[in-house]
């Protein structure tokens, strides 16, 4: 099987690095400060580099990026250590966009990063259930309400639509509501990356009857199968940065007259870490080919769990070997770890993703 990069793929991912160029820790938290968590002349930039419409089929008014195109991208994210929420406000809705019909305005304006679109699909008490329970949707004269709540919306404070999971009669839908709606209260809170998240209570929030975006659940299970292997993508991308850190700072910090480079503990480490990513890589590109077919869920689910367990396993040894100040707020390893973190949890973490996949390679 050929792994290579098309010449357009490479170019894309170059035009995406030159842009994450330079987004340092200082930049990171400049970012990170904003009320909302999100930087909108930021925002803005990156959807006049296409990212914003990358994932949106075309049909929907998109770029109709294939699976490779957004996996190079989250790579390329991770590598450069962005704050910039591309999975999470981007390449989810836009996958989840591909399932709305005509005359979803709030697609328009997400690609041309006029709006911003949180998904909310998490809900306490409910680990990694993606089928929702406890939020309703209930038919209300020529419309509907919506009532429940739902916890860690990435980029929910900044958001203006929210795609939201729910249940009506018996069956899951999703659906798009405005994030100013009476009845829709919002409360922020920082999480392990440093990124804003929020919970969302939707208290009898009064909807039209073409609030519904989709009712193929199907569909929406394999969008985020697709954003799941995309944070896979990020992922590896994050072990690359931790590894090319580690090797610059272990070349440069000396102990006993030499770096500690030098020393045949550290470089049997750094052999594992190196073959720890490769074996990331491989079962990556590996579940790449499996997305673009209808049951991708067994495959995703495997890469998932493993990627994330190697990559933290990565995070874990590049903190040891930079010593005590791998754990600061000065070292960008620390930053990839917790990024990290987040990533290897969203959509599932390792135990639950393997739980899917022994019982549906069963």
């Amino acid at each position: 099987m050929n792994f290579d990069w098309t010449e357009d793929q490479e170019l894309f991912r170059d035009t995406v690095e030159r842009f994450l160029t330079g987004r340092d820790i200082g930049a990171r938290r400049t970012q990170q400060a904003y009320e909302t968590g999100i930087d909108r002349a930021r925002w803005q930039a990156t959807a006049e580099l296409g990212l914003t419409a990358l994932a949106v089929p075309e049909d929907n008014g998109g770029l109709g990026g294939g699976m490779f195109d957004m996996i190079g991208v989250a790579e390329t994210f991770g590598r450069r250590l962005s704050a910039d929420q591309w999975l999470e406000n981007a390449a989810l809705p836009g996958l989840l966009a591909g399932l709305a019909g005509e005359g979803a305005d709030w697609i328009d304006e997400m690609v041309a990063g006029e709006r911003i679109v949180a998904v909310a699909f998490a809900e306490p008490d409910r680990r990694y259930a993606l089928t929702p329970s406890a939020t309703v949707l209930k038919r209300q004269g020529d419309g509907y309400t919506l009532s429940g709540t739902k916890t860690l919306v990435l980029g929910g404070m900044a958001a203006d639509t929210l795609l939201v999971t729910a249940t009506m009669d018996g069956a899951s839908v999703l659906l798009a509501c405005d994030a100013v709606s009476e009845g829709v209260d919002r409360r922020g809170y920082r999480i392990v990356d440093g990124s804003l998240a929020a919970e969302i209570a939707f208290r009898e929030v009064a909807l039209p009857t073409s609030a519904i975006v989709s009712r193929d659940w199907s569909g929406v299970r394999r969008a985020f199968d697709r954003a799941a292997l995309l944070a896979a993508a990020e992922l590896v991308g994050l072990g690359d940065r931790m590894l090319d850190d580690t090797l610059a700072y272990v070349r440069e910090r000396e102990q006993f007259g030499q770096p500690i480079g030098k020393f045949q503990a550290l470089q049997h480490r750094l052999v594992d870490a190196y073959a720890l990513g490769d074996q990331s890589r491989s079962m990556l590109y590996r579940a790449g080919i499996e997305a673009d077919k209808a049951d991708c869920s067994t495959a995703i689910a495997g890469a998932k769990s493993l990627i994330g367990e190697n990559t933290l396993t990565i995070g874990r040894d590049a903190i040891q070997m930079h010593g005590g100040m791998g754990t600061t707020e000065e070292m960008e390893v620390g930053h990839a770890h917790k990024r990290s973190l987040l990533l290897a949890q969203l959509f599932g973490d390792a135990r639950a993703n393997l739980a899917t996949y022994a019982k549906e390679a069963a």
